[in-house]
Parts: C-alpha cells; structure tokens; sequence
C-alpha cells in the first residue's frame, strides 16, 4: 500500500485460481496478468494436474502448490490462503476473464468495496453455453429470493477482495464456493460491487458436468443462505 495515499497498488494483488489440466490455456492466461499488473502481482496456482499445468505455471513466475485432485472449491479455498498480499484476485485459468479489467476491480476496492464481482451476464454471456447461461440466471434468482437481495451472477470466477475478509469467513463448499464466496460477504453486511465485465470461449475442455455440477451449485446456494440467515 502507498505510504502517500493509502491505496493498494499493483504490487498489493495477488492473483489467485485453481488449476486441473490446463497446460493448453494457463500460459497465456499468466502472460494476460502479467501484462495487466506490469508484472508486479503475486500469482498462486493450486494445481492438481497429470499434464505438466504446474511446470508451465512455474515458468512463468507463479507460486504453485501441489495437491490431490479434491475439486473446485478445495483448489480455490487454498488459494485464496496461500495468497500474502492485502487483496485477492480470483480467475480461472481457461482463458474466460478479461484479466485486462485487474486495474479497474483494485481501484473499487481502493474505493472501499470490500468485494469486487465480475458479472459476466450484464452484456448476455454469448459466449458461454446457453444451458451454463440460463443456470446462471436460475442461481441468481435462488440466491436473490433467499437472500432478499438482489445479486446477479453468483458463480463468476472473477473477483477482487480484501484479504482480511477472506481469512476472516469460514468457507465450506467446494463445488458452490464461487458462490459461497459472493454470498456470506453479502448476507454479512460487507460492501458489495458488482461489475459488469466481458466473457470469452474458454480455451481447452471443462471439467464441469452441468447437470451434477449444477445441482451441487444450487444445494450450496440454499445451505449458505440458510446457514447465514441463522446467523442474524
């Protein structure tokens, strides 16, 4: 942080993602944050890959820690804790996020938001597949109505936030953590963007079944909600 002002600089970020056989895509993903932090951002990988993932994520200057394949959540929790810097940026490493936009979420946090959320379905998402899309807007109105708050895209893998909020929150999912970690933060008061960004074709195959993975989704979703509304 800048002695002078008081605001986190590029060299305050850490950003962080899971990472499970994508040696295809993750070079040119670590090459875009790169260029949009002029180098001067932490970048962790948890990686559980058979396909060399980890070598070309060391060759381009990321931290990775190693662990058995034991899902999303898992890889992106550990992440996120392993990071040492004030504020955390989540992405994927499939090519999706416009990691460009890295500049613009430090500077709302430097504004006072606690998280920065990308909304991919602002601009409609056509890019992503329709039956991903219409799921998401199907989370989004679970999540509103048991929240009695309006969110918009709660499984977006790109965020920015204060670190002390992630070790302070106890986080339990592991398919549904993109949406754990958008909704604790709003059902506990905490200050809330969410911004409008662009979503590209992913680069490589998903690991994600939308079916199994997006009922496991919507079971988070409702336990989180419920949990947090026990906590008022």
């Amino acid at each position: 942080m800048s002695e002078t002002d008081g605001q986190y600089g590029l060299d305050d970020v850490s950003v962080v993602m899971g990472a499970y056989n994508e040696r295809e895509a993750i070079g040119p993903v670590l090459e875009e944050i790169d260029d949009a932090t002029d180098g001067a951002a932490e970048v962790v990988v948890v990686d559980s890959s058979t396909d060399g993932t980890a070598e070309v994520a060391r060759d381009h200057g990321a931290t990775v820690v190693e662990q058995p394949p034991q899902g999303y959540g898992v890889a992106v929790r550990e992440a996120l804790l392993s990071a040492t810097n004030p504020v955390r940026v989540t992405t994927d490493c499939d090519g999706t996020y416009p990691l460009e936009r890295i500049p613009d979420f430090l500077g709302l946090i430097n504004d006072g938001y606690d998280v920065v959320s990308g909304d991919r379905l602002y601009h409609g998402a056509r890019t992503m597949p329709t039956l991903n899309r219409y799921g998401n807007h199907a989370f989004a109105a679970l999540a509103s109505g048991l929240m009695a708050e309006r969110v918009h895209d709660v499984t977006t893998g790109m965020r920015a936030y204060r670190g002390e909020l992630i070790e302070n929150i106890q986080w339990t999912e592991n398919t549904g953590l993109s949406a754990e970690l958008l909704l604790r933060p709003v059902m506990r008061g905490y200050r809330v963007r969410e911004e409008p960004i662009e979503y590209d074709e992913r680069l490589g195959e998903t690991k994600l079944d939308p079916f199994s993975g997006g009922a496991e989704i919507a079971k988070s979703i409702v336990k989180v909600c419920l949990e947090e509304r026990d906590l008022l």
